[in-house]
């Protein structure tokens, strides 16, 4: 049974266009590109600050590998992670794990 992170995250006022922006076209192709499989974006609707996404391992051995191919490379310091707190309220980031009941259509 998959792992799934539903990870919220507070924008900063005014920057959601410019998030959405840096997330669908920086972002989540770096993340792919290094064996992350990101299931879904959504953004808020009443609240304008909220962006939720979803993303998948196989399990924790996974995500330890896959955590460390993207968030240990020079890489995402030096280019991702400063636009990332332009941008994103860090401290006020919430990340549910679950995992998939046995007939939910994402497994």
């Amino acid at each position: 049974m998959s792992l799934f992170e539903v990870r919220h995250y507070q924008v900063y006022p005014g920057k959601m266009a410019e998030w959405i922006e840096f997330m669908e076209t920086k972002v989540t192709p770096f993340m792919i590109a290094r064996g992350m499989v990101i299931t879904a974006m959504f953004q808020g609707e009443e609240d304008k600050s909220l962006h939720i996404w979803i993303r998948r391992f196989d399990d924790e051995a996974h995500r330890e590998q896959l955590y460390a191919a993207v968030y240990e490379t020079e890489e995402w310091q030096t280019n991702f992670k400063p636009t990332v707190r332009q941008l994103v309220d860090v401290e006020k980031t919430v990340v549910h794990r679950v995992t998939s009941t046995p007939h939910s259509p994402m497994r």
